[in-house]
């Protein structure tokens, strides 16, 4: 069977993903940049203001709020080193009282679900049940990414602005492990940790004790 042929910005089955942050991956940028095939201008740099709601209890349910709606992805298995997420739920602000209930705080697996008196809550109003949960924290996300094509593979090298840290990162993505393996290899990045944003933003905001890759 023909492998199924990836296009940067459009839906596809579900993918593996290798990505990492750090201080520096100039070298791997540099090659992934020269091995590039072309790609839509749309994506040569582009920029966005997200929030991520990290919890101390979960590393499988990955939340981000943009623009006002949320998505939450999570973690469905590791092949080779490689992570692979689908889509868990998709809602927009103001949100229901009973998704909150049934979807959203179930997918943050903590202690002491809010008191939900109303049928529907603005982003400020949910950020506030964020705030006040011991073991949730709202971390604002900015980032500036240029996206390539390498070895089939959807690529990316980025600035990664968390809660006003910068930090660096770079990732490479396909539905074909084979394909990011190679591409890992060509552009000089096995062996370097796959984190993902998960994880990088709980380090950054000692959330865990842990480094990024360098």
């Amino acid at each position: 069977m023909a492998k199924e042929e990836l296009k940067i910005g459009e839906i596809s089955k579900p993918r593996f993903e290798f990505r990492s942050f750090g201080r520096c991956f100039c070298d791997a940028a540099k090659r992934m940049a020269r091995l590039s095939t072309p790609v839509p201008e749309k994506v040569w740099e582009r920029h966005s203001s997200e929030t991520y709601i990290v919890s101390r209890t979960n590393d499988v349910n990955n939340t981000k709020i943009r623009d006002g709606k949320m998505d939450i992805k999570t973690y469905v298995q590791t092949v080779d080193g490689l992570e692979q997420w689908n889509p868990l739920m998709k809602g927009e602000f103001p949100i229901s009282a009973q998704v909150l209930r049934d979807e959203v705080f179930p997918a943050f697996k903590v202690d002491g679900m809010p008191e939900l008196t109303k049928d529907t809550y603005t982003l400020e109003e949910f950020l506030g049940m964020i705030d006040a949960h011991p073991d949730l924290q709202a971390v604002s996300v900015e980032k500036i990414r240029y996206g390539y094509m390498v070895n089939d593979t959807i690529c990316e090298t980025g600035d990664v602005y968390i809660n006003g840290a910068l930090v660096r990162t770079i990732n490479s993505e396909s539905t074909e492990v084979e394909d990011i393996k190679k591409t890992l290899a060509d552009v000089g990045l096995e062996g370097v940790e796959n984190i993902n944003y998960l994880q990088a933003i709980k380090r950054v905001i000692g959330m865990i004790n842990k480094p990024l890759a360098n």
